[in-house]
């Protein structure tokens, strides 16, 4: 190697950037050559260059690049100009002992390169105060925003500090000569320091260490490069010490590791939820459901316990299962003192949401026993999952967590999807256990003093009211439609219209004395009973009195359907209670017994327009077609086809006589 030639720059860029770094560079006072990655040794090929200037794109290849680089000249300054601004990046050249980081364009790579860069090669008659020149060289040519100079003992020998650099709180820049390590830093920081100053002289390899302390500009993370003096100073062993302020760098490294740790747990929970969901699929009970849940999820370490409760007629919380190791804390939730008021518990259930409790052995709005319970079995975190579907809440999931701050705002998504979830699996078995029950319960329920329409209307007007339908479409409205029968249709609409219970109303159709009404509700007790897994046979509303006859499977927890109901009408209660035996009701016998209501031309209008695909779309086949080779008049057609399709609809939607 030649000596320094203190106006050259090397750039080592990635092919595609070279052109960039090349314009950036051109601007420089002094010579620049670019190369690339694989071509380091054309940086040194005309001796050393003031600078290196890598700009490439991969952390890997960066690291690669800097090492090539020390390995030919350890000293020589490396600043690492991404083409754009990257922590990834920032926090490979940290790793890499590089000498500063500033992205392609910005103002910080100009002063890097203006710090970094020498005017004049070595003088060997400059001295000062006895120092080696080629002590001060090292600083010169290195140019920390920190250097120092000190003894085998931790004394500052020389101090070389920028003036906007934060002063310690202990001492200033200005007054480190002369004092020791112990003078500017508390004892256990002093004491690795001493001890890696020593170890540099020892083994005489360059020595890192990185150190914290209270500073005027606040608590700051330095990186120390401890290198070796061959020659004794004043007869003294010594160093130079260069400090870098690496507190944003630390910062940006300690901020990706939280979010790789947050990624991970989250990808850690999403699978977790999805293994639950495989659970809900497979299980043919509510029970089954419940207890899959609670152990799938405490078979990860990310949870300590999972808990299901429900809410009785009382509004206290009952459990149905738990899983894990918070037996205590379970208790504490199953004390009939403290069920009913349990914070996030009754707070999750009342608002329909997820509902988080951090640092819950400490929470003002947890009871003073379930924060000793979570004491004691290590609780930090609990997050309350109301179970749900329809607007019908089935009970409540607690999940605990051992982690402080465990519930994120994503991971709170995550579990009222899982709760949403849940309550549809629910839902679901419910409904099919009624479905292919060959013998079910038939309860008879009697409501008095509604607040209902039918209720009010029935009261004022010497007329009844029987439900047709109810249902909720896929946006979650609820809509009826009954049968008003004497009332006229003008005076039972206007009626409706000013209720309370009632969203919006229109009449679809009026005769002989009875109307029929479709209705808006924000609320049901149908879709309660529904989601209950019940089916609702009849309800008719006569003198303000409601009679319903609900169908439910054999097991049905009646109790509960009842506390279940009356969440929407307090006064609902059982009148009887009844076995039925379900009719085998064989598809052929239903077709049969269709056709036997169909004409011959009913028929035959039904099958023409059915093969010949008139209900398709684009229609297979027209009306006029259709009654051409009937050889009738399209509207006689288009009449028997609408009594058919009535039929067809009369038979699916309506109970058999």
């Amino acid at each position: 190697m030649t000596g320094v030639t203190a106006d050259t720059i090397v750039g080592i860029v990635d092919e595609a950037d070279r052109q960039l770094v090349r314009s950036v560079l051109s601007d420089v006072p002094g010579s620049v050559r670019v190369t690339t990655p694989d071509a380091v040794d054309a940086a040194f090929a005309e001796g050393r260059p003031a600078l290196v200037v890598a700009s490439v794109r991969e952390p890997g290849a960066l690291e690669r690049v800097v090492s090539d680089v020390r390995s030919r000249e350890a000293t020589v300054p490396i600043v690492v100009a991404p083409p754009s601004d990257s922590d990834r990046l920032a926090a490979a050249a940290a790793r890499s002992d590089a000498d500063g980081y500033a992205p392609i364009g910005s103002d910080e790579l100009t002063t890097a390169i203006e710090r970094r860069r020498t005017d004049d090669g070595p003088n060997p008659d400059d001295s000062r105060d006895g120092i080696a020149r080629s002590t001060l060289e090292l600083i010169a040519e290195s140019l920390p925003e920190e250097a120092f100079i000190l003894d085998e003992d931790g004394t500052y020998m020389e101090a070389s500090v920028r003036s906007d650099v934060s002063d310690l709180y202990t001492v200033g820049g200005d007054d480190l000569v002369g004092r020791t390590l112990f003078d500017a830093f508390d004892e256990p920081v002093a004491s690795d320091l001493v001890e890696c100053v020593r170890r540099a002289i020892e083994t005489g390899d360059q020595q890192r260490i990185e150190y914290e302390a209270d500073t005027t500009g606040g608590r700051l993370r330095w990186e120390g490069r401890v290198n070796p003096i061959e020659e004794p100073i004043d007869g003294r062993r010594a160093v130079v010490w260069l400090a870098r302020d690496i507190t944003e760098r630390a910062r940006r490294e300690e901020s990706l590791r939280q979010q790789r740790d947050q990624l991970e747990t989250l990808n850690r929970i999403n699978d977790v939820v999805r293994g639950v969901i495989d659970t809900l699929v497979e299980a043919p009970t509510r029970s089954e459901i419940e207890d899959g849940v609670c152990r799938r999820l405490v078979e990860s370490d990310l949870y300590c316990g999972a808990w299901i409760g429900e809410r009785t007629g009382d509004a206290r919380i009952e459990p149905r299962t738990d899983a894990g190791a918070a037996e205590r804390y379970f208790a504490a939730l199953d004390d009939d003192e403290i069920a009913a008021d349990c914070g996030a518990i009754s707070n999750g259930l009342s608002s329909g949401e997820a509902i988080v409790t951090n640092a819950v052995q400490e929470a003002d709005g947890v009871p003073p026993r379930v924060r000793a319970a979570a004491r004691e079995d290590d609780v930090n975190s609990v997050i309350a999952v109301p179970i749900g579907h329809d607007g019908t809440v089935y009970g409540l999931l607690v999940v605990l967590a051992r982690r402080e701050d465990a519930f994120s705002e994503r991971e709170r998504n995550a579990f009222t999807l899982l709760g949403d979830t849940i309550g549809f699996a629910i839902n679901a078995v419910m409904n099919r256990r009624l479905l292919f029950a060959d013998t079910v319960v038939e309860l008879e329920l009697r409501i008095d003093d509604g607040d209902a329409f039918s209720f009010d209307v029935t009261s004022a007007y010497d007329c009844t009211v029987d439900l047709e339908w109810a249902g909720t479409t896929s946006g979650g409205l609820i809509h009826q439609y009954v049968t008003v029968d004497g009332l006229d249709g003008e005076t039972a609409i206007a009626e409706a219209r000013g209720h309370d219970s009632i969203e919006s109303a229109r009449l679809i159709r009026e005769g002989d004395g009875e109307c029929t009404l479709e209705f808006r509700l924000s609320e049901s007790g149908v879709r309660t009973l529904t989601n209950y897994g019940t089916r609702v046979q009849s309800a008719s509303v006569a003198d303000g009195t409601a009679t319903v006859l609900v169908e439910a499977p054999r097991d049905v927890d009646v109790r509960r359907l009842l506390e279940t109901f009356r969440q929407v009408y307090p006064n609902a209660r059982l009148v009887a209670r009844r076995e039925v035996d379900r009719e085998v009701d064989t598809a052929a016998e239903r077709r049969k017994r269709i056709a036997e209501t169909l004409t011959d031309r009913q028929l035959t209008a039904l099958r023409l327009a059915y093969y010949g695909g008139y209900f398709d779309w684009p229609r297979g086949t027209t009306g006029e077609e259709i009654a051409e080779k009937m050889e009738i008049s399209p509207p006689t057609m288009h009449q028997h086809l609408r009594s058919a399709l009535s039929h067809l609809l009369t038979e699916f939607f309506e109970e058999p006589e």
